[in-house]
């Protein structure tokens, strides 16, 4: 059953994804950002439902911002699952960008683009999401940089929180997980760490059996005096907890 089950997802997928080019090329001009977004968030419900993905949810979504989530980082996945969730613009490695179809709909999406290897590239980032919380924008980042193995946390690089520092923002905690919807048990098949390729992670995920992706909301907090770094080490240590939360 797997070659088949496989098959059929990609051919669905394909067509959302070529459907969802249509749509940000000749749709998106005439929408205002707000009418953007919700598309974008719909287009990502049912971009899992065509990988054989259903959407879990715990705890409370932000309705509005200035606010930044902060999320643990094990798939290529994890973009369109927090879309599907609740929208949020964003942060991104620059090389995303020129990615064929991913990259455009990731621009449409709202993404906001980072050169990791220039400090003065960081610096304009922050000042970039900074006056993004100004405008009331709900941001997302992986502070741990690149995708874990799902098991393990990688340690939270500070930079970026420095923005809700600035902007005085929220950050809302939020543990990602991908489970075996029969089962219970953690799903290894998203993942896309090390040596793996990108279209081997995305065949092998459209060829597991249902999978249910699980995102779970902490509660707002604010720096309260700490600085980036103090912040860092405690929100890893709650999206820690929160990934692994049952619901």
């Amino acid at each position: 059953m797997k070659l088949p089950r496989a098959l059929w997802r990609c051919a669905r997928l394909l067509g959302h994804v070529l459907h969802g080019l249509w749509v940000v090329t000749l749709r998106f001009p005439r929408m205002s950002q707000e009418q953007q977004y919700i598309r974008v968030q719909a287009w990502s419900q049912q971009l899992l439902a065509c990988a054989g993905i259903s959407l879990r949810v715990q705890g409370t979504p932000p309705v509005r911002g200035p606010v930044m989530l902060v999320a643990n980082h094990i798939s290529w996945l994890d973009i369109p699952v927090m879309h599907a969730a609740r929208h949020c613009c964003f942060i991104s490695k620059s090389d995303v960008q020129g990615w064929p179809l991913i990259g455009t709909l990731a621009t449409a999406g709202g993404t906001l683009y980072i050169e990791r290897t220039s400090r003065r590239d960081a610096m304009r980032m922050v000042r970039t999401m900074q006056e993004a919380l100004q405008r009331n924008e709900v941001l997302g980042v992986f502070p741990e940089g690149t995708t874990g193995d799902g098991r393990a946390m990688l340690p939270f690089h500070a930079n970026l929180l420095q923005a809700a520092v600035a902007a005085d923002a929220p950050v809302v905690p939020v543990g990602l997980r991908f489970v075996d919807k029969a089962t219970g048990a953690t799903s290894f098949a998203p993942s896309y760490i090390g040596d793996e390729t990108l279209l081997g992670s995305i065949w092998r995920t459209l060829s597991a059996p249902a999978i249910e992706a699980v995102v779970t909301y902490g509660e707002p907090e604010t720096s309260q005096g700490r600085d980036r770094r103090e912040w860092a080490v405690h929100l890893q240590a709650v999206v820690d907890q929160l990934r692994l939360q049952q619901g």
